[in-house]
């Protein structure tokens, strides 16, 4: 009777042992994971040139987005717009800016671009769209067909769809970012990091030269 009153108390000492090692694993885990950022907010900015072509008054552009198990959310949202207007949203991997808004006299082109949402200004001048996908740190693209190696997109932009919603702005011609491949002018795009000059959907910027983001 005594041996037996004995196991089970062993037994529930075992029991509960593992139970403490599992609730001290759980923070630890839970830790690393919370790590990284779980939620970004930024601003988009406008083409200055063809900003008139945007609204009367002063548009502006919020960017939410926030980390997921699977997948990350982004909530694009755009206030005092023209109504009506309708762009094309894309993810990039170079900005024309600085990070103070000054042209960057480097920038050539826009790089690797995804395609990513259409955005339709209601009457209000207000719009808002929602995508999910890879976004934070580790969106990127490859090719090995044309030898393009794995290159992030940590810029978000929009395009205007219609060239000619741009043409009193002095716009001619298209650009290819939209579905027919007929677009027209860069509307809004985010800035780089300061320190870095990574796009706002690296949270976790490595800056030893060359500057990279921790995926």
């Amino acid at each position: 009777m005594k041996l037996a009153t004995l196991f089970r108390g062993r037994t529930r000492l075992a029991t509960l042992s593992v139970l403490v090692a599992a609730a001290v694993m759980v923070p630890v885990a839970l830790g690393l994971g919370s790590a990284k950022v779980h939620q970004t907010t930024f601003q988009l900015f406008p083409n200055t040139k063809f900003a008139p072509c945007l609204a009367n008054g002063t548009p502006t552009v919020q960017v939410v987005v926030t980390r997921g198990r699977l997948r990350d959310t982004m909530a694009v949202q755009l206030s005092q717009f023209k109504p009506g207007l309708n762009f094309d949203l894309f993810t990039v991997e170079n900005s024309p800016q600085n990070s103070d808004g000054s042209p960057n006299p480097n920038f050539t082109n826009f790089g690797l671009a995804w395609y990513q949402s259409d955005i339709h200004v209601a009457s209000d001048g207000t719009a808002k769209t929602t995508i999910k996908t890879i976004l934070l740190d580790q969106i990127f693209g490859f090719d090995h067909a044309v030898g393009l190696n794995p290159t992030n997109t940590f810029h978000v932009g929009f395009w205007f769809n219609n060239p000619t919603d741009a043409a009193p702005c002095g716009f001619t011609g298209s650009t290819p970012f939209n579905g027919e491949h007929n677009a027209g002018p860069l509307a809004f795009i985010s800035r780089p990091n300061q320190t870095t000059n990574l796009g706002p959907l690296c949270t976790d910027p490595n800056p030893s030269p060359p500057p990279a983001c921790n995926p």
